[in-house]
């Protein structure tokens, strides 16, 4: 070999190499072929190829026994160089064994053009920046060049997560984010896309915990009017709004069994087909999934395909607990107050120092979401200019004491519902003197009356 800047196809099929020669060439890439296992090890023991794209079978038998063994041996001599399978759609299980042992994706046979060149320069760019990564440790370096104003924090913990969210970004693989339940998952999620070459296309956003297997289609794949009882008009599914952009599916691992099948089929080849309507329709997207369950428990159950499973984690990114980044606690913290004074048009809130530190030492099992809602609940409820620790203890995990040290409690209650609840407390307490209520809450008696109108509050004071 001259060089190493070309992809080596291995396939015992002649048309098979020639296909892929011809497609690849025509992409700009250079290529070398190889119809059996002892030709490919002598070309890769010459030179390190940029990517290796290969089948599983090479005898008349389908064990893909030598398919894995090439790709192990692969890997001994170019553990850097990464390696797509190719296999039959109906032996899937073969791909998922090459890919336990290191090999970087799989297309199935015939393969779709257009799919199987977005995965391959998703793992040529992927290695390009393993290749040239530097570690992003400093935040306001990482504001400078990415978009991640919507992300709080700069604990060690969360530049390891923008680190590997900065290098992935650009790329075009399919990624799974998982993390307990509050740890801001979605947020990441926008990150990725707002760093990547999509970022001006749409990004959407599906709850698969929510999606039964009878709506599953409908509401991804959309239908065309007749399709069912009561489609009187068409839809537009997700896979089709996404298009040219990112999808994100959240809650993946609530996926129904019969779901993950034909999810599974459109992200092979970007390809679906819409309710009532025979024609194929191609996407070109960005795949985003998340999870607060342990998928590989959920596969060793049985309850969550393999398949798909190593069609969606390309790439991981785990967010730790917010325990488990105790540091970033006091910068939240004031993120949301000061989001929520300027929502309610309240004065600046300021945090005592034993506040903070008895923040610090929460578990928060609810994470960021349990902080958030423990901060902006403590701020409506207290009313002072000042938090400290007595007022955070009183809305931890109990009954909050109303003006009236009357037992209420208000968990489960939304933040409107809570500032009414807190409104109506305060009138009855000062006898609807509106002067009054306004003090106590901390509020200009115009902002009082704003929020009277907004919940049809009657007061002849």
């Amino acid at each position: 070999m001259e060089n190493n800047d070309f992809i080596l196809v291995i396939d015992d099929d002649s048309g098979v190499r020639s296909s892929l020669s011809f497609l690849l060439k025509r992409a700009g890439y250079a290529v070398e072929t190889a119809a059996t296992p002892q030709e490919a090890i002598r070309i890769v023991r010459q030179a390190a190829p940029r990517l290796i794209l290969m089948d599983m079978n090479f005898s008349m038998t389908t064990t893909g026994e030598e398919g894995i063994l090439l790709g192990k041996q692969g890997k001994v001599f170019r553990p850097s160089v990464p390696v797509i399978l190719m296999t039959a759609w109906g032996s899937i299980s073969l791909a998922v064994q090459g890919m336990q042992n290191g090999a970087f994706d799989f297309i199935t046979k015939p393969w779709n053009n257009i799919a199987l060149l977005n995965t391959l320069r998703t793992a040529l760019d992927l290695s390009e920046q393993e290749t040239a990564k530097s570690a992003l440790t400093d935040r306001d370096e990482a504001d400078k060049k990415f978009r991640f104003d919507k992300i709080i924090g700069r604990s060690a913990a969360l530049m390891e997560v923008l680190d590997t969210v900065a290098r992935i970004a650009p790329t075009n693989a399919p990624v799974l984010i998982t993390g307990e339940s509050g740890t801001g998952k979605e947020l990441i999620a926008e990150a990725i896309h707002a760093n990547s070459p999509r970022a001006k296309e749409a990004f959407v956003k599906v709850n698969l915990g929510g999606l039964s297997q009878s709506l599953f289609e409908s509401e991804m794949f959309g239908h065309k009017k007749g399709a069912f009882t009561d489609a009187y008009i068409d839809r537009t599914g997700r896979f089709e709004l996404a298009d040219k952009g990112t999808i994100f599916l959240d809650e993946i691992g609530e996926l129904e069994a019969a779901c993950q099948v034909k999810l599974l089929r459109v992200l092979q080849d970007q390809t679906f087909e819409v309710l009532g309507d025979s024609h194929p329709r191609k996407v070109d997207i960005r795949v985003i999934s998340a999870t607060n369950r342990d998928l590989r428990n959920r596969v060793a159950e049985r309850a969550f395909r393999e398949d798909l499973f190593y069609r969606i984690n390309l790439i991981t990114v785990h967010l730790p607990a917010l325990r488990e980044r105790k540091e970033d606690i006091p910068l939240l913290a004031r993120h949301f107050a000061d989001k929520q004074t300027v929502t309610y048009g309240l004065p600046r809130v300021e945090f005592a120092a034993d506040g903070l530190e008895f923040l610090q030492q929460l578990p928060f099992p609810g994470n960021i979401r349990e902080l958030k809602n423990l901060v902006e609940r403590t701020i409506l409820v207290s009313g002072k200019p000042c938090i400290g620790k007595a007022d955070f203890e009183a809305n931890v995990q109990a009954p909050v004491q109303s003006v009236q040290a009357r037992s209420t409690s208000l968990e489960g209650l939304t933040l409107e519902e809570m500032e009414k609840k807190t409104i109506l407390q305060s009138l009855e307490q000062h006898n609807g003197n509106l002067s009054k209520v306004a003090s106590s809450l901390g509020i200009s008696r115009a902002a009082l009356y704003r929020r009277l109108e907004k919940y049809g509050i009657l007061t002849d004071k």
